[in-house]
Protein backbone atom coordinates (compact mmCIF):
# COMPACT_ATOMS: atom_id res chain seq x y z
CA UNK A 1 0.00 0.00 0.00
CA UNK A 2 1.47 3.31 -0.99
CA UNK A 3 2.33 5.74 1.87
CA UNK A 4 0.37 8.57 2.27
CA UNK A 5 2.06 11.86 3.90
CA UNK A 6 -0.40 13.90 5.62
CA UNK A 7 -0.56 17.17 4.07
CA UNK A 8 0.31 20.51 6.83
CA UNK A 9 -3.03 21.43 8.23
CA UNK A 10 -3.72 25.04 8.10
CA UNK A 11 -6.80 27.40 8.31
CA UNK A 12 -10.09 25.82 7.99
CA UNK A 13 -13.01 27.06 5.65
CA UNK A 14 -15.34 25.81 7.98
CA UNK A 15 -15.80 23.69 11.45
CA UNK A 16 -18.27 21.38 13.14
CA UNK A 17 -18.01 21.29 17.12
CA UNK A 18 -16.75 17.86 18.53
CA UNK A 19 -17.61 17.58 22.26
CA UNK A 20 -16.80 15.13 25.14
CA UNK A 21 -18.12 15.75 28.45
CA UNK A 22 -15.72 17.55 30.10
CA UNK A 23 -14.38 19.63 26.46
CA UNK A 24 -15.10 21.06 23.80
CA UNK A 25 -13.39 20.89 20.51
CA UNK A 26 -13.76 23.09 17.01
CA UNK A 27 -13.44 20.93 14.41
CA UNK A 28 -12.27 22.05 11.46
CA UNK A 29 -13.53 20.98 8.07
CA UNK A 30 -12.68 22.06 4.37
CA UNK A 31 -8.71 21.82 5.42
CA UNK A 32 -8.01 19.44 2.30
CA UNK A 33 -10.23 19.26 -0.45
CA UNK A 34 -12.62 16.57 -0.77
CA UNK A 35 -10.50 15.29 -3.66
CA UNK A 36 -7.38 14.72 -2.50
CA UNK A 37 -8.14 13.05 0.52
CA UNK A 38 -6.65 9.69 0.59
CA UNK A 39 -9.99 7.53 0.43
CA UNK A 40 -12.59 9.05 -1.82
CA UNK A 41 -16.31 7.93 -2.49
CA UNK A 42 -15.35 5.98 -5.83
CA UNK A 43 -12.68 3.95 -4.13
CA UNK A 44 -15.92 2.16 -1.42
CA UNK A 45 -17.52 1.85 -4.38
CA UNK A 46 -14.95 -0.62 -6.61
CA UNK A 47 -14.46 -2.23 -3.01
CA UNK A 48 -18.43 -3.16 -3.10
CA UNK A 49 -17.72 -5.30 -6.52
CA UNK A 50 -14.24 -6.37 -5.32
CA UNK A 51 -15.67 -8.16 -2.12
CA UNK A 52 -19.13 -9.05 -3.14
CA UNK A 53 -17.92 -12.50 -3.60
CA UNK A 54 -16.14 -13.02 -0.26
CA UNK A 55 -17.55 -11.00 2.46
CA UNK A 56 -21.51 -11.64 3.71
CA UNK A 57 -23.90 -8.92 3.70
CA UNK A 58 -25.31 -8.73 7.05
CA UNK A 59 -28.65 -8.08 7.86
CA UNK A 60 -30.19 -5.10 8.97
CA UNK A 61 -33.29 -5.45 12.13
CA UNK A 62 -34.82 -3.62 14.34
CA UNK A 63 -34.39 -4.21 18.34
CA UNK A 64 -38.05 -4.10 19.85
CA UNK A 65 -36.77 -4.05 23.39
CA UNK A 66 -34.05 -1.71 22.80
CA UNK A 67 -36.00 1.04 21.21
CA UNK A 68 -37.96 0.95 23.85
CA UNK A 69 -35.55 1.06 26.23
CA UNK A 70 -33.50 3.90 23.99
CA UNK A 71 -37.02 6.03 23.06
CA UNK A 72 -36.30 5.72 19.91
CA UNK A 73 -36.25 3.22 16.92
CA UNK A 74 -32.89 1.04 17.07
CA UNK A 75 -31.78 -0.84 14.03
CA UNK A 76 -28.97 -3.17 14.41
CA UNK A 77 -26.38 -3.94 11.98
CA UNK A 78 -24.94 -7.44 12.54
CA UNK A 79 -21.49 -7.73 11.94
CA UNK A 80 -20.69 -10.32 14.12
CA UNK A 81 -22.16 -12.80 10.97
CA UNK A 82 -19.32 -12.28 9.45
CA UNK A 83 -17.41 -15.76 9.27
CA UNK A 84 -14.98 -14.63 11.20
CA UNK A 85 -17.12 -12.68 13.65
CA UNK A 86 -16.06 -8.84 13.07
CA UNK A 87 -16.39 -6.67 10.11
CA UNK A 88 -12.69 -6.70 9.64
CA UNK A 89 -13.14 -9.31 6.49
CA UNK A 90 -14.54 -5.97 4.51
CA UNK A 91 -11.39 -4.32 4.44
CA UNK A 92 -9.27 -7.35 4.41
CA UNK A 93 -10.39 -8.78 1.45
CA UNK A 94 -10.25 -5.34 -0.23
CA UNK A 95 -6.79 -5.62 0.73
CA UNK A 96 -5.76 -8.28 -0.80
CA UNK A 97 -7.83 -7.74 -3.56
CA UNK A 98 -6.07 -4.90 -4.68
CA UNK A 99 -2.45 -6.96 -4.50
CA UNK A 100 -0.62 -7.19 -7.34
CA UNK A 101 0.12 -10.63 -8.87
CA UNK A 102 3.13 -11.19 -7.88
CA UNK A 103 2.94 -9.46 -4.42
CA UNK A 104 -0.02 -12.13 -4.25
CA UNK A 105 2.30 -14.85 -4.47
CA UNK A 106 5.05 -13.46 -2.14
CA UNK A 107 2.46 -12.86 0.60
CA UNK A 108 1.53 -9.69 3.42
CA UNK A 109 1.98 -9.24 6.75
CA UNK A 110 0.34 -7.51 10.18
CA UNK A 111 -0.11 -6.75 13.38
CA UNK A 112 -3.37 -7.50 15.03
CA UNK A 113 -4.19 -8.97 18.36
CA UNK A 114 -7.59 -10.54 17.16
CA UNK A 115 -9.93 -8.95 14.33
CA UNK A 116 -8.01 -7.98 11.74
CA UNK A 117 -5.57 -10.95 12.13
CA UNK A 118 -8.43 -13.46 11.62
CA UNK A 119 -9.61 -11.43 8.63
CA UNK A 120 -6.48 -11.87 6.93
CA UNK A 121 -5.70 -15.56 7.68
CA UNK A 122 -9.15 -16.46 6.40
CA UNK A 123 -9.06 -14.61 3.09
CA UNK A 124 -5.63 -15.33 2.66
CA UNK A 125 -6.15 -18.98 2.71
CA UNK A 126 -9.21 -18.35 0.45
CA UNK A 127 -7.58 -16.53 -2.35
CA UNK A 128 -4.51 -18.71 -1.63
CA UNK A 129 -2.05 -15.95 -0.48
CA UNK A 130 0.25 -16.26 2.14
CA UNK A 131 -0.66 -14.03 5.29
CA UNK A 132 1.80 -13.70 8.11
CA UNK A 133 0.62 -12.10 11.35
CA UNK A 134 2.63 -11.11 14.66
CA UNK A 135 0.48 -11.45 17.40
CA UNK A 136 1.54 -9.78 21.20
CA UNK A 137 1.75 -12.10 23.76
CA UNK A 138 -1.61 -10.26 25.49
CA UNK A 139 -3.47 -11.59 22.39
CA UNK A 140 -6.00 -14.50 23.21
CA UNK A 141 -4.83 -17.92 22.94
CA UNK A 142 -8.13 -18.74 21.01
CA UNK A 143 -7.60 -15.93 18.26
CA UNK A 144 -3.90 -17.38 18.15
CA UNK A 145 -5.20 -20.99 17.62
CA UNK A 146 -7.71 -20.09 14.92
CA UNK A 147 -5.48 -17.96 13.39
CA UNK A 148 -3.07 -21.36 12.63
CA UNK A 149 -6.04 -22.75 11.67
CA UNK A 150 -6.52 -20.77 8.99
CA UNK A 151 -3.02 -21.69 7.59
CA UNK A 152 -1.48 -18.33 8.65
CA UNK A 153 2.06 -18.22 9.85
CA UNK A 154 1.78 -16.90 13.56
CA UNK A 155 4.77 -14.91 15.12
CA UNK A 156 3.99 -14.06 18.68
CA UNK A 157 6.39 -10.90 19.75
CA UNK A 158 5.91 -8.13 21.88
CA UNK A 159 3.79 -6.90 24.86
CA UNK A 160 1.12 -4.84 22.66
CA UNK A 161 0.81 -4.36 19.09
CA UNK A 162 3.16 -1.43 18.88
CA UNK A 163 6.11 -3.78 19.72
CA UNK A 164 4.60 -6.40 17.30
CA UNK A 165 4.74 -3.96 14.39
CA UNK A 166 7.86 -2.69 14.56
CA UNK A 167 9.00 -6.19 14.55
CA UNK A 168 6.91 -6.91 11.39
CA UNK A 169 8.57 -3.53 9.49
CA UNK A 170 11.75 -4.15 10.33
CA UNK A 171 12.96 -7.52 10.74
CA UNK A 172 14.69 -8.66 7.46
CA UNK A 173 13.24 -11.98 7.68
CA UNK A 174 9.84 -10.34 6.76
CA UNK A 175 11.31 -8.65 3.54
CA UNK A 176 9.15 -8.72 0.72
CA UNK A 177 6.13 -8.99 2.74
CA UNK A 178 3.47 -6.58 2.20
CA UNK A 179 2.90 -4.37 5.62
CA UNK A 180 -0.95 -4.42 5.59
CA UNK A 181 -2.53 -1.98 8.53
CA UNK A 182 -5.50 -3.11 10.12
CA UNK A 183 -6.94 0.54 10.11
CA UNK A 184 -5.35 3.09 8.10
CA UNK A 185 -4.50 1.97 4.94
CA UNK A 186 -6.38 3.54 2.49
CA UNK A 187 -7.76 -0.35 0.88
CA UNK A 188 -8.50 -0.89 4.42
CA UNK A 189 -10.90 2.23 5.08
CA UNK A 190 -12.77 1.66 1.61
CA UNK A 191 -13.67 -1.79 2.51
CA UNK A 192 -14.71 -0.79 5.65
CA UNK A 193 -17.16 1.91 3.88
CA UNK A 194 -18.84 -1.19 2.20
CA UNK A 195 -20.73 -1.33 5.18
CA UNK A 196 -22.18 2.46 5.47
CA UNK A 197 -23.38 1.84 1.57
CA UNK A 198 -25.36 -1.19 2.87
CA UNK A 199 -27.04 0.21 5.34
CA UNK A 200 -28.28 3.05 3.41
CA UNK A 201 -29.52 0.72 1.08
CA UNK A 202 -31.35 -1.23 3.57
CA UNK A 203 -32.56 1.87 5.69
CA UNK A 204 -32.55 5.03 3.58
CA UNK A 205 -34.49 7.06 5.83
CA UNK A 206 -31.79 6.57 8.78
CA UNK A 207 -31.33 9.58 10.79
CA UNK A 208 -28.22 8.31 13.03
CA UNK A 209 -25.73 6.17 12.71
CA UNK A 210 -23.24 5.14 15.78
CA UNK A 211 -20.22 3.97 14.97
CA UNK A 212 -17.57 2.54 17.40
CA UNK A 213 -14.03 4.43 16.91
CA UNK A 214 -10.69 2.92 17.47
CA UNK A 215 -8.03 3.15 14.52
CA UNK A 216 -11.16 5.50 13.03
CA UNK A 217 -10.96 3.38 9.54
CA UNK A 218 -14.49 1.77 10.08
CA UNK A 219 -15.77 5.63 10.98
CA UNK A 220 -13.79 7.14 8.40
CA UNK A 221 -15.31 4.73 5.68
CA UNK A 222 -18.81 4.41 6.74
CA UNK A 223 -18.85 8.51 7.51
CA UNK A 224 -17.67 9.21 3.56
CA UNK A 225 -20.20 6.64 2.04
CA UNK A 226 -22.67 7.71 4.29
CA UNK A 227 -22.33 11.52 4.12
CA UNK A 228 -21.61 11.46 0.10
CA UNK A 229 -24.87 10.22 -0.17
CA UNK A 230 -27.25 11.49 2.25
CA UNK A 231 -25.77 14.84 4.03
CA UNK A 232 -28.49 15.00 6.06
CA UNK A 233 -27.97 11.63 8.29
CA UNK A 234 -25.97 12.07 11.13
CA UNK A 235 -22.59 9.90 11.58
CA UNK A 236 -21.20 9.70 15.13
CA UNK A 237 -18.11 8.20 16.50
CA UNK A 238 -17.69 6.41 19.94
CA UNK A 239 -14.77 5.39 21.61
CA UNK A 240 -13.86 4.80 25.19
CA UNK A 241 -12.89 6.83 27.62
CA UNK A 242 -10.01 4.85 28.60
CA UNK A 243 -8.80 5.07 24.91
CA UNK A 244 -9.79 8.95 23.32
CA UNK A 245 -7.29 8.57 20.88
CA UNK A 246 -10.05 10.48 18.35
CA UNK A 247 -9.99 12.85 20.57
CA UNK A 248 -6.70 13.75 21.39
CA UNK A 249 -6.32 13.86 17.57
CA UNK A 250 -8.78 16.58 17.20
CA UNK A 251 -7.34 18.79 19.50
CA UNK A 252 -3.42 18.26 18.40
CA UNK A 253 -4.75 18.65 14.81
CA UNK A 254 -3.00 15.74 14.06
CA UNK A 255 -2.73 11.87 15.19
CA UNK A 256 -1.22 11.96 18.23
CA UNK A 257 -0.44 8.98 20.98
CA UNK A 258 -3.62 9.33 23.52
CA UNK A 259 -3.35 8.18 27.46
CA UNK A 260 -4.72 4.37 27.28
CA UNK A 261 -5.74 2.08 30.00
CA UNK A 262 -7.49 -1.83 29.72
CA UNK A 263 -11.18 -1.82 28.61
CA UNK A 264 -13.89 -4.06 27.72
CA UNK A 265 -13.44 -2.30 24.16
CA UNK A 266 -10.26 -3.65 23.69
CA UNK A 267 -11.02 -3.86 19.66
CA UNK A 268 -10.90 0.07 20.14
CA UNK A 269 -7.89 0.70 21.94
CA UNK A 270 -5.53 2.34 19.76
CA UNK A 271 -3.80 4.76 21.20
CA UNK A 272 -2.94 6.69 18.36
CA UNK A 273 -5.60 6.55 15.12
CA UNK A 274 -4.33 6.44 11.68
CA UNK A 275 -3.49 9.27 9.74
CA UNK A 276 -5.46 7.92 6.32
CA UNK A 277 -8.59 7.47 8.55
CA UNK A 278 -8.17 10.77 10.63
CA UNK A 279 -8.27 13.19 7.61
CA UNK A 280 -10.98 11.55 6.26
CA UNK A 281 -13.41 11.04 9.33
CA UNK A 282 -12.56 14.61 10.62
CA UNK A 283 -14.12 15.93 7.14
CA UNK A 284 -17.01 13.25 6.97
CA UNK A 285 -18.36 12.69 10.65
CA UNK A 286 -20.65 14.66 12.67
CA UNK A 287 -19.62 14.41 16.11
CA UNK A 288 -17.17 11.80 18.49
CA UNK A 289 -18.30 11.00 21.56
CA UNK A 290 -16.94 8.71 24.92
CA UNK A 291 -18.39 6.26 26.89
CA UNK A 292 -17.33 4.47 30.40
CA UNK A 293 -16.44 1.04 31.42
CA UNK A 294 -19.57 0.86 33.37
CA UNK A 295 -21.98 1.71 30.38
CA UNK A 296 -20.19 -0.88 27.83
CA UNK A 297 -20.78 -3.50 30.06
CA UNK A 298 -24.32 -2.40 30.60
CA UNK A 299 -24.12 -2.42 26.54
CA UNK A 300 -23.58 -6.04 26.33
CA UNK A 301 -25.44 -6.88 29.13
CA UNK A 302 -28.41 -5.56 27.25
CA UNK A 303 -27.72 -7.08 24.13
CA UNK A 304 -27.36 -11.21 25.54
CA UNK A 305 -30.96 -10.46 27.52
CA UNK A 306 -32.37 -8.63 24.92
CA UNK A 307 -30.96 -9.84 21.58
CA UNK A 308 -29.54 -12.96 22.94
CA UNK A 309 -26.13 -11.97 21.36
CA UNK A 310 -22.57 -12.14 22.38
CA UNK A 311 -21.23 -8.77 21.23
CA UNK A 312 -17.52 -7.78 22.64
CA UNK A 313 -16.89 -4.80 24.14
CA UNK A 314 -15.36 -2.57 21.23
CA UNK A 315 -18.28 -3.74 18.94
CA UNK A 316 -21.03 -2.85 21.40
CA UNK A 317 -19.53 0.64 22.17
CA UNK A 318 -22.70 2.62 19.64
CA UNK A 319 -25.05 0.92 21.86
CA UNK A 320 -23.74 1.98 24.94
CA UNK A 321 -23.92 5.73 23.60
CA UNK A 322 -27.40 5.81 23.34
CA UNK A 323 -28.50 3.78 26.57
CA UNK A 324 -30.15 5.75 28.87
CA UNK A 325 -27.51 7.34 31.11
CA UNK A 326 -25.40 7.65 27.81
CA UNK A 327 -23.91 10.58 26.00
CA UNK A 328 -26.19 10.57 22.86
CA UNK A 329 -29.34 9.10 24.44
CA UNK A 330 -31.52 12.28 24.62
CA UNK A 331 -30.14 13.28 21.22
CA UNK A 332 -31.38 10.31 19.43
CA UNK A 333 -35.29 10.41 21.12
CA UNK A 334 -37.37 9.61 18.57
CA UNK A 335 -34.96 8.95 15.36
CA UNK A 336 -33.93 6.11 13.40
CA UNK A 337 -30.67 5.04 14.66
CA UNK A 338 -28.43 2.40 13.28
CA UNK A 339 -25.93 0.62 15.63
CA UNK A 340 -23.15 -1.69 13.87
CA UNK A 341 -22.37 -4.51 16.17
CA UNK A 342 -18.57 -4.66 14.78
CA UNK A 343 -17.53 -7.57 16.37
CA UNK A 344 -18.84 -10.88 18.30
CA UNK A 345 -15.42 -12.23 19.37
CA UNK A 346 -14.53 -11.89 23.10
CA UNK A 347 -13.25 -14.92 25.24
CA UNK A 348 -15.61 -17.19 27.76
CA UNK A 349 -13.66 -16.28 30.73
CA UNK A 350 -13.94 -12.52 29.98
CA UNK A 351 -17.37 -12.93 29.30
CA UNK A 352 -18.35 -14.31 32.74
CA UNK A 353 -16.89 -11.02 34.16
CA UNK A 354 -18.37 -8.38 31.65
CA UNK A 355 -21.59 -9.89 32.39
CA UNK A 356 -21.34 -9.53 36.49
CA UNK A 357 -20.39 -5.83 35.86
CA UNK A 358 -23.18 -5.29 33.72
CA UNK A 359 -25.49 -6.82 36.63
CA UNK A 360 -23.79 -4.23 38.76
CA UNK A 361 -23.80 -1.63 36.42
CA UNK A 362 -27.84 -2.04 36.70
CA UNK A 363 -28.20 -2.23 40.33
CA UNK A 364 -29.16 -5.97 39.91
CA UNK A 365 -25.74 -7.16 41.81
CA UNK A 366 -25.44 -4.65 44.67
CA UNK A 367 -23.27 -4.73 47.93
CA UNK A 368 -22.68 -3.41 51.26
CA UNK A 369 -21.35 -3.92 54.99
CA UNK A 370 -23.91 -4.07 57.85
CA UNK A 371 -23.03 -4.12 60.98
CA UNK A 372 -24.72 -6.91 63.17
CA UNK A 373 -24.70 -8.68 66.39
CA UNK A 374 -22.11 -11.46 67.22
CA UNK A 375 -24.10 -13.37 69.24
CA UNK A 376 -26.14 -16.36 68.11
CA UNK A 377 -28.95 -16.02 65.33
CA UNK A 378 -27.40 -11.93 64.48
CA UNK A 379 -26.09 -13.35 61.07
CA UNK A 380 -29.51 -15.20 60.57
CA UNK A 381 -31.64 -12.14 61.28
CA UNK A 382 -29.79 -10.41 58.72
CA UNK A 383 -30.23 -13.00 56.12
CA UNK A 384 -34.04 -13.36 56.85
CA UNK A 385 -34.66 -9.46 55.98
CA UNK A 386 -33.01 -10.05 52.53
CA UNK A 387 -35.34 -13.45 52.19
CA UNK A 388 -38.50 -11.70 53.31
CA UNK A 389 -37.34 -8.83 50.93
CA UNK A 390 -36.65 -11.23 48.10
CA UNK A 391 -32.99 -10.57 47.28
CA UNK A 392 -30.38 -13.39 46.78
CA UNK A 393 -27.23 -14.01 48.93
CA UNK A 394 -24.74 -14.12 46.19
CA UNK A 395 -21.60 -13.65 48.71
CA UNK A 396 -21.67 -13.19 52.18
CA UNK A 397 -18.17 -13.25 54.55
CA UNK A 398 -17.87 -11.53 58.64
CA UNK A 399 -15.08 -10.17 60.01
CA UNK A 400 -14.66 -9.02 63.40
CA UNK A 401 -10.91 -7.90 63.63
CA UNK A 402 -10.96 -4.52 61.79
CA UNK A 403 -14.17 -3.15 63.76
CA UNK A 404 -13.98 -0.82 66.32
CA UNK A 405 -16.77 -0.49 68.12
CA UNK A 406 -18.71 -2.93 70.05
CA UNK A 407 -17.19 -6.11 70.66
CA UNK A 408 -19.98 -7.83 70.49
CA UNK A 409 -20.70 -6.56 66.87
CA UNK A 410 -19.25 -8.15 63.48
CA UNK A 411 -18.94 -6.25 59.80
CA UNK A 412 -21.13 -8.83 57.51
CA UNK A 413 -20.01 -8.17 53.66
CA UNK A 414 -22.29 -9.19 51.43
CA UNK A 415 -22.89 -9.33 48.10
CA UNK A 416 -26.87 -9.72 46.37
CA UNK A 417 -28.75 -10.28 43.75
CA UNK A 418 -31.93 -8.17 43.09
CA UNK A 419 -34.17 -7.76 40.17
CA UNK A 420 -33.16 -3.93 39.66
CA UNK A 421 -32.50 -0.37 41.10
CA UNK A 422 -35.91 -0.01 42.58
CA UNK A 423 -35.68 -3.50 44.37
CA UNK A 424 -32.21 -2.47 45.60
CA UNK A 425 -33.59 0.58 47.02
CA UNK A 426 -36.26 -1.43 48.76
CA UNK A 427 -34.14 -3.75 50.17
CA UNK A 428 -31.31 -0.68 51.69
CA UNK A 429 -34.35 1.03 53.08
CA UNK A 430 -35.00 -1.96 54.96
CA UNK A 431 -32.07 -2.63 55.82
CA UNK A 432 -31.81 0.58 57.27
CA UNK A 433 -34.37 0.32 59.93
CA UNK A 434 -32.38 -2.30 61.53
CA UNK A 435 -29.04 -2.28 60.94
CA UNK A 436 -25.95 0.54 60.57
CA UNK A 437 -25.18 -0.28 57.23
CA UNK A 438 -22.30 0.86 54.10
CA UNK A 439 -24.58 0.86 51.10
CA UNK A 440 -22.55 0.18 48.21
CA UNK A 441 -18.71 0.88 49.33
CA UNK A 442 -16.19 2.26 46.91
CA UNK A 443 -12.73 2.58 46.36
CA UNK A 444 -10.49 4.30 44.68
CA UNK A 445 -8.89 1.50 43.08
CA UNK A 446 -12.69 0.55 41.68
CA UNK A 447 -11.70 2.62 38.85
CA UNK A 448 -8.12 3.09 38.85
CA UNK A 449 -5.21 1.25 36.93
CA UNK A 450 -1.73 0.49 38.59
CA UNK A 451 -0.31 -0.53 35.09
CA UNK A 452 -1.02 1.15 31.34
CA UNK A 453 -0.18 -2.27 30.22
CA UNK A 454 -0.15 -0.44 26.56
CA UNK A 455 2.53 2.17 26.85
CA UNK A 456 3.68 0.76 30.47
CA UNK A 457 4.10 4.58 31.05
CA UNK A 458 1.97 4.86 33.90
CA UNK A 459 3.44 4.54 37.63
CA UNK A 460 1.92 2.67 40.28
CA UNK A 461 -0.90 3.74 42.10
CA UNK A 462 -0.99 5.19 45.31
CA UNK A 463 -3.77 2.59 47.56
CA UNK A 464 -6.43 4.18 48.54
CA UNK A 465 -9.07 2.87 51.03
CA UNK A 466 -12.57 4.91 51.14
CA UNK A 467 -13.99 4.68 55.12
CA UNK A 468 -16.86 2.88 55.99
CA UNK A 469 -18.08 1.77 59.45
CA UNK A 470 -16.19 3.00 62.32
Amino acid sequence: TACHVIPPFSRARSSTMFRSRSLMVAIQKGIIPKHELPVLFEDVARAVTRIRQGVRKTGLSKSYWLSEICGCEVYLKHELRQFTGSFKERGARNALECLSEEQSKVGVIAASAGNHALALAWHGKQMGIPVTVLMPTLAPLAKVSRCRAFGANVVIHGANIGEAKLLAETDPEFAGLQYINGYDDPEIVAGAGTMGLEILEQLPEADFVIIPCGGAGLLAGSALAIKTLKPTCHVIGVEPKRCASFLAALEAGEPVAAPTTPTLADGLAVPTVGGNAFLVAREYADDIEQVGEHEIALAMLRLIESEKLVVEGGGAAGLAAILPGGPLHHKVQGKRVVVPLCGGNIDTTTLGRVIDRGLAADERLVRFVAQVSDQPGGIAGLTKLLADEGGSIKDIYHERAWLQTSISNVQAKVILETTGKEHADRIKDKLEEKYAICWQPTTALDNEDPIDVYSHESEPAQPKVSACLP
